[in-house]
């Protein structure tokens, strides 16, 4: 990832670039067990400097890329047990892991071992979709179900979880009613039309405060027209700019861990899904606590 050092552990890093290659959970259009290969072909374009935010990641973190979670294509239990095993002994290095996925089960597997080692964290959870589904097609494990299931095992401080950028058709009259009996914060698409997010993080950053904090950016957020390599696309949709304001946004917070999931490279030829992500972690390692600016 960005031309970064491969190590094999996270053992003397502050923050470590993971793949976690699984499609497995998806319930509609397969590929994204191909988005930590291509977002790291894409991330050759990246360079040591944000000249926009003057953040100097390289010369403030011990940052490597530590390849993928041995996962299994098969079962897509036992690969939810292989993720969250891999996550505590990174966790347990003191090292922020920084994801690439991969569909957004991953992110409940993950979040078991953050609250593990952290207790319940705050959420900036930033999607088309809530993921907050009860059961998919039959299963309780899958894309539609991460957050239902991290809520139910207590690894959430509800109080602190916003989800920005919810829209698309519902299989009920209000598919967030259960998100807001929470107390998630949620910011449908409409209310980010046609304007800078800047002040929406800041209320956000209020919200959060200074406990743990959990980033989990899923790229169908964004309008289909910039990432269209994505398995559930939603017309009318955040744009990249928005989306950096976002990941900017948390500048401050106490983040212990990030991810970028659901990017399906089938599905864009250009490579500019992928780019868009590759890019989008940049911008999340450039505002991890220890950062440096130029």
């Amino acid at each position: 990832m960005a031309k970064l050092p491969y190590q094999e552990t996270a053992d003397g890093l502050d923050a470590a670039f993971i793949g976690v290659p699984i499609d497995t959970g998806t319930s509609n259009r397969p590929g994204a067990r191909f988005g930590p290969r291509q977002i790291r072909a894409e991330s050759a374009l990246l360079r040591s400097y944000n000249s926009g935010t003057r953040a100097a990641p390289y010369e403030s973190l011990m940052v490597a890329d530590i390849g993928d979670v041995n996962v299994n294509m098969y079962d897509l239990k036992d690969t939810c047990k292989r993720i969250r095993d891999a996550y505590r002994k990174v966790l347990a290095t003191g090292c922020i892991p920084l994801t690439m996925g991969g569909d957004h089960t991953i992110a409940y597997p993950i979040l078991q071992a953050v609250a593990e080692k952290h207790g319940p964290v705050g959420l900036v959870h930033v999607d088309a979709h809530a993921d907050t589904s009860d059961v998919v097609l039959g299963e309780k494990i899958g894309h539609g179900t991460p957050f239902r299931r991290c809520v139910e095992e207590g690894l959430l401080d509800c109080k602190r979880v916003v989800q920005i950028g919810l829209r698309g058709s519902g299989y009920s009259a209000d598919s967030y009613e259960w998100s807001r009996a929470q107390g998630f914060r949620v910011v449908q698409v409409e209310e980010c039309w046609f304007k800078s997010l800047a002040p929406l993080m800041a209320e956000v950053r209020a919200q959060m405060g200074s406990g743990p904090v959990y980033l989990s950016f899923d790229i169908d957020a964004l309008d289909p027209g910039f990432a269209p390599g994505t398995g559930t696309p939603e017309i009318a949709g955040l744009t990249p700019i928005q989306g950096v304001e976002i990941i900017r946004g948390c500048r401050g917070l106490n983040l212990v861990g990030c991810d970028l999931v659901e990017v399906s490279p089938p599905y864009d030829t250009t490579g500019n899904t992928a780019l868009t992500g590759a890019n989008l972690l940049f911008e999340m390692l450039c505002v991890l606590p220890k950062m440096k600016y130029f």
